[in-house]
């Protein structure tokens, strides 16, 4: 079961400063049927106009990542990282038992991202921060592990969740596969371009809820670039 959820049909808020879409039910934007999708519970789609930000604020028990489009973002926290996350580069923070940060966008042009939030295996723990480079060019034409809680995916930045975030990126015409598995639920986004996923067409930053597909059978109507969650 594939459920196209379009981009212009998505709860959201215009703050002046943040221009927010939502996937999902998140502060004042509620739907009932909306509240996630198996353990993935966030997928906000965010403008952040230049030189404002997220004013510290706390969060406890949630591995966060963010995808940032376009644009950087700069990353503060109650453990002290500091640092600077450009386009084609992920940061997770895994709150644990709880952290506080701040995120900006020190940039003269406006930053895009996605913020993605996956609910934890198991409660508790010490926080953390950690990012990484993920060169869109080592993506091409087949999905990339960028964050993961399982054991083998060496390459991507560790999660405390029974769940995969993927980026890949494809050339108008090219096709990508990706095992889902029973039991699993999917989310995928195109952050640039449109798709057909087995049979059914996804626009631009359209999201696409999946249940019960063993695989996903990507074909890429024009240069895309994807985003996917696996999660239990």
């Amino acid at each position: 079961m594939i459920e196209r959820r379009p981009f212009n049909e998505l709860g959201g808020a215009d703050h002046g400063w943040l221009k927010a879409k939502h996937h999902f039910s998140f502060a004042r934007y509620y739907d009932p049927e909306r509240m996630g999708h198996g353990s993935l519970r966030v997928w906000n789609d965010d403008e952040i106009a230049p030189n404002t930000g997220f004013p510290t604020h706390p969060h406890a028990e949630m591995e966060i990542i963010t995808y940032v489009r376009q644009g950087a973002i700069t990353h503060e926290d109650s453990l002290g990282h500091k640092g600077r996350t450009e386009a084609g580069d992920v940061p997770v923070m895994s709150a644990g038992s709880g952290i506080r940060h701040a995120e900006y966008n020190r940039e003269d042009v406006p930053t895009t991202l996605f913020q993605i939030w996956i609910e934890p295996g198991v409660g508790g723990g010490e926080p953390s921060f950690g990012a990484k480079p993920f060169p869109k060019a080592d993506r091409s034409g087949r999905f990339v592990t960028l964050a993961s809680g399982f054991a083998g995916d060496d390459e991507a930045l560790p999660i405390r969740a029974e769940a995969r975030v993927l980026g890949a990126t494809l050339q108008a015409g090219q096709t990508a596969e990706y095992q889902l598995g029973p039991e699993r639920h999917g989310y995928l986004v195109p952050a640039v371009g449109s798709i057909e996923v087995n049979g059914v067409c996804i626009g631009t930053r359209d999201g696409a809820a999946i249940r019960d597909e063993t695989v996903l059978k990507i074909k890429a109507l024009e240069d895309s670039e994807l985003v996917l969650v696996d999660a239990v």
